[in-house]
């Protein structure tokens, strides 16, 4: 193998290796991620991006409520600031809430100065409707760079991942997104779902809502108890 082709090997590599630590989202390359829960056996983390969400965060607080369950909120800070109450609503009723950002960008093309700003200006959102700061960061699809990490640790942050996505985004009906959650749960899954759109403040996830009574009766038959990331990382 001549050392051109040694180079262009090489190159390939080193660049899938850049990729796969910008879009995979519990990639070790640009800093650890939280992608399953730690030392947690039947256990189960309900997780919501990119709320909230004037239609469905009141129906999915509501199902949380009624079955006694706590999960985690990962809030985007520009809808924060248009429905403040609903971001205080979540952490009245013991919520763990997150940051998901300012503007719903994918990072990992993004200078470490839009980073900065995009998460802080999130967790800004967080604490002035709430009066909490969030402990954890999710970023838009999960894409990195290797600054989200450090710019996340600099506001009190720990980056997480997730275990399981059903694509309840695509909405193909409350039933098969809650068959894809019950069935692909294992000990330890962060379940990531989604009580708003990232794109549209009005965006439709009334699917998701309604398929989150069926999610927690099936994973709950299954022997699964619910957490916060809060409550064990």
């Amino acid at each position: 193998m001549t050392d051109a082709t040694l180079f262009g090997v090489g190159t390939v590599l080193a660049a899938g290796a850049v990729a796969h630590g910008a879009l995979y989202r519990n990639s070790p390359l640009f800093g650890r991620a939280l992608g399953r829960l730690p030392g947690a056996e039947r256990a189960v983390a309900l997780t919501f991006d990119d709320g909230p969400n004037p239609e469905t965060t009141p129906r999915v607080l509501d199902a949380l409520r009624d079955a006694g369950v706590h999960a985690t909120f990962f809030l985007l800070g520009r809808h924060v600031d248009r429905w403040p109450d609903l971001a205080r609503r979540a952490a009245d009723e013991g919520h763990e809430l997150g940051n998901h950002g300012w503007a719903h960008r994918k990072l990992h093309l993004r200078t470490p100065s839009y980073v900065r700003r995009d998460l802080a200006e999130g967790t800004a959102a967080v604490e002035r409707a709430t009066g909490r700061s969030p402990r954890f960061f999710r970023a838009p699809h999960g894409f990195r760079s290797p600054w989200v990490n450090p710019v996340a640790a600099s506001l009190g942050q720990r980056v997480v991942g997730w275990t399981l996505g059903v694509w309840d985004s695509d909405r193909p009906g409350a039933g098969e997104i809650a068959r894809r959650a019950v069935t692909g749960t294992r000990a330890g899954t962060i379940l990531l779902l989604h009580d708003g759109d990232g794109y549209d403040p009005a965006g439709d996830r009334t699917q998701t809502a309604a398929a989150l009574p069926q999610i927690i009766a099936g994973l709950r038959d299954r022997g699964f108890a619910f957490v916060t990331l809060g409550d064990v990382a």
